[in-house]
């Protein structure tokens, strides 16, 4: 039986052409090729983070028939001029309508050994950046017809992890930001979604994949019997900002190989 409702031009639901977005710590590892994603579906890209050499150097990986990235060297803890800055460089292109909130830190650290310097390090980049981005984010949106951001969380966003309490509260926290604000935005056409992803070896979590006898336990519980590659966490982020996912909002998708399904 007909519902009488067009069947979706699927091609045309994934593109993000002619919008503008902004990928937090887009220097390396998952902010690179999550940038590098967004702009092969369309988009222009202002790739935002502390080290602009390492930025112009990505932005050099693009490919031709991509819009030019623009280069925004950013601070997210910088929480004074940050959002500012965000805003300047946003509305001299027009605008944005995607924000992936990426940036992060981690430090391996017993738990009795966590000083509140580190704790404010790791909360202030992964938590409270996250808030001030997406807020100045919401401004730039609520000006034009909305927007989707997406919020890199983790595993740790549904588990304990050991020596990782900082981090792991921070990305607890995390969820919990996106939901709030998809319940808040909703109404203005500001969806908030955010990916949790599995274990992926980046320079972040490195100190993790150099103990060979947790890497090989850990791989052991991963259905899919291979650790994540940035490549895995591309599509999922370009779902979520484009008109494929105009029905989804407050939502966190793992992406980890099954290991969550698992245990």
């Amino acid at each position: 039986m007909s519902t009488g409702r067009a069947i979706p031009d699927v091609a045309s639901d994934f593109t993000l052409a002619g919008k503008k977005a902004l990928v937090t710590g887009a220097s390396g590892g998952i902010g690179r090729a999550l940038a590098m994603g967004l702009a092969r579906a369309g988009a222009h890209v202002i790739l935002a983070g502390r080290n602009k050499a390492q930025l112009i150097s990505v932005a050099g990986e693009f490919h031709a028939d991509w819009a030019e990235p623009t280069v925004l060297q950013l601070d997210v803890t910088a929480f004074e001029t940050s959002p500012e800055i965000m805003e300047t460089c946003c509305r001299k292109i027009g605008g944005l309508d995607i924000l992936v909130n990426n940036a992060g830190y981690e430090c391996v650290a017993d738990s009795l050994e966590v000083t509140p310097s580190l704790w404010d390090t790791i909360l202030d980049t992964n938590l409270k950046g996250a808030f001030f981005m997406a807020q100045t984010a919401a401004r730039l949106m609520l000006a034009d017809s909305g927007g989707s951001i997406v919020n890199v969380c983790s595993l740790s966003s549904s588990v304990g992890i050991p020596t990782a309490v900082p981090y792991t509260s921070s990305k607890s926290g995390l969820l919990g930001l996106t939901r709030s604000l998809s319940s808040e935005w909703a109404p203005q056409g500001i969806r908030v979604n955010a990916i949790a992803p599995g274990y992926f070896r980046t320079a972040m979590t490195d100190a993790f994949f150099q103990d060979t006898d947790w890497a090989e336990a850990m791989l052991a519980k991963i259905p899919l019997g291979r650790f994540g590659q940035v490549e895995d966490l591309v599509g999922t982020v370009v779902f979520f900002c484009s008109p494929a996912a105009a029905y989804i909002t407050g939502q966190m998708l793992t992406i980890d190989g099954g290991y969550l399904a698992s245990i």
